[in-house]
């Protein structure tokens, strides 16, 4: 007989319901706190970024990793108020972009590209990539899936 929330084993069958049960409910339990530990490690869009701070960087592509969970692309340019460094663009997971139209081969040292995208609330040269204009006139969106005007989060028909 079982009996909730201790078990009580009155026959051999028992146990084994017991042991069962048991091993069922820390196999839950450890899933659990492996998903809510990844869960918290993953940061926010609203965290890091303003989605009411759009900047557009017109530049040279200085890097691109293709990379998880979100591509970086690191940029020379210039901002629209002719503010001139290095900036990092958070881009979407590899997946995400390719389903967006995007190959890893896509960007190459040197290419000029101009891209715009969501400025880092902490007002560094970083930023979560939304649009990107490549060397041969392309225009694929860069986010990931919580960045605001993703096409795929509102499909048109």
């Amino acid at each position: 007989m079982l009996s909730w929330p201790f078990f009580r084993v009155d026959s051999l069958n028992d146990t084994v319901i017991a042991v069962t049960v048991n091993r069922s409910l820390r196999t839950a339990a450890a899933v659990l706190l492996f998903t809510a530990i990844r869960t918290s490690a993953h940061h926010a869009f609203a965290a890091e970024y303003d989605e009411n701070k759009l900047i557009t960087i017109a530049g040279s592509v200085t890097k691109f990793e293709w990379i998880n969970p979100h591509a970086l692309l690191l940029v020379d340019g210039t901002d629209s108020e002719g503010k001139t460094g290095r900036w990092k663009f958070e881009m979407g997971s590899p997946g995400a972009l390719e389903s967006q139209g995007w190959k890893k081969t896509d960007l190459k040292t040197g290419d000029r590209i101009i891209v715009e995208g969501y400025a880092a609330k902490d007002r560094s040269n970083m930023a979560s990539a939304r649009r990107v204009k490549l060397a041969d006139g392309r225009r694929l969106f860069g986010g990931s899936q919580c960045t605001p005007g993703n096409p795929s989060r509102f499909p048109t028909r």
